[in-house]
């Protein structure tokens, strides 16, 4: 069938995608990457050019008489970033690259409410409009990720108790031109991993699981589409009566077996502890021969919860990013095992290919940031207005 055509939204939006994910790119690669002849590009290139959305530095030659001039986001774009985390709210400003200028830390109360986490964004947003107002910043898009955000939790957020529409008054009353998205964590964590881990492994189609104070899973599609990345809630999928209580409401969900605050309580650690140690945990952390037979256990139904997704909606790839992603490989096979017992025939039959990135929980607001940058992207780098219509 021949390509359908794309709309001048969906041009720039491919050719900043690229730059996004790429980190800069000569001009013949970058024709090629977006299916555009040379001519075309540079039009297109002069436009994001003036608009102060892209930049052109001296490279090195990739090879003799080849281009000299690199294609690259314009630093000088200013994103803002929002993360609510189990422990704190996070703000900070930064680049479309992913490197900060500004960053500032609030913790939650020990008891959050719906009123005392409104209370805390307001603050946030207060300071975050002072500081851009002191440094005359300019803000593009502003990224929020929420945990557990999803089609019914508008109103009602299982796993933080936070009013997302009262949150999106504040920043339209604060922040009214500038344009604003808000998602769920694990969608902004696989923006992240997709435009800054060093050679991620899928570039189509596949199933990102982040494993952390929840755990859930993004459906990654074509990166330039707003609507490419959709939440799943595979972590409360429900695996019999008498399991242990997770904050949806049910018992025996696959989160309350396998999320860090479930890992915590079973290596006999406080979940601060835990968090503090990072990644360290699992050097740090003595693991007896009857907890290591548990915590494989559960790595089991981890991978079950994820086979069912697959059998649901089959794709060709399955990324995992969390403390999973630590462990030994020997530990991580009893993961893969309960994935193989449930897609039909097997990976190898179903041909999905199966990797395991860094984990990425306490560097925020880079998830948010890089979901900002991701947000600009996908419209073009065009305001909102025009973008819907173009």
């Amino acid at each position: 069938m021949p390509e359908q055509p794309r709309s001048r939204r969906q041009t720039r939006a491919a050719i900043l995608g690229h730059l996004l994910q790429s980190g800069g790119m000569f001009r013949p690669p970058l024709a090629r990457a977006v299916r555009l002849s040379e001519a075309s590009l540079s039009r297109i290139l002069f436009d994001l050019k003036a608009e102060g959305l892209i930049e052109e530095v001296r490279r090195p030659a990739p090879y003799f008489g080849g281009p000299t001039a690199l294609v690259s986001l314009d630093s000088s774009v200013r994103l803002a970033a929002i993360e609510l985390t189990g422990e704190r709210l996070t703000v900070g400003v930064g680049g479309l690259s992913g490197e900060l200028h500004y960053t500032e830390r609030l913790p939650l109360p020990k008891s959050p409410t719906v009123k005392s986490v409104s209370r805390l964004f307001h603050q946030t947003l207060q300071s975050l409009q002072d500081w851009t107002r002191q440094h005359r910043v300019q803000l593009s898009q502003i990224g929020v990720s929420v945990p557990g955000l999803g089609r019914l939790s508008e109103l009602v957020n299982p796993i933080i108790p936070c009013d997302v529409k009262r949150v999106r008054g504040m920043l339209g009353e604060m922040f009214a031109d500038v344009p604003v998205a808000i998602t769920n964590s694990v969608v902004a964590h696989a923006t992240f991993h997709r435009c800054h881990t060093e050679d991620y492994p899928f570039a189509g189609p596949h199933l990102f699981v982040f494993v952390g104070q929840g755990v859930a899973g993004a459906w990654m599609d074509d990166p330039i589409e707003a609507d490419a990345l959709q939440p799943v809630e595979l972590g409360h999928m429900v695996f019999g009566d008498g399991g242990p209580p997770c904050r949806c409401g049910h018992h025996g969900c696959v989160e309350a077996y396998t999320s860090l605050p479930a890992l915590a309580g079973l290596l006999g650690v406080g979940e601060p502890e835990l968090l503090q140690l990072g990644d360290e945990w699992v050097n740090a952390i003595s693991i007896s021969a009857r907890v290591r037979q548990e915590l494989r256990r559960r790595l089991f139904r981890l991978g079950l919860a994820i086979g069912n997704t697959l059998n649901v909606k089959p794709c060709a790839g399955v990324a995992i990013s969390g403390w999973p992603s630590v462990l030994a490989e020997a530990d991580r096979k009893a993961l893969i095992d309960g994935i193989d017992a449930c897609v039909m025939g097997g990976r190898k039959f179903a041909q999905v290919s199966l990797a395991f990135v860094p984990p990425s929980s306490g560097n925020d607001p880079n998830a948010a940031l890089a979901f900002a940058a991701c947000c600009l992207a996908c419209r073009g780098g065009m305001p909102v207005s025009s973008a819907e219509a173009a």
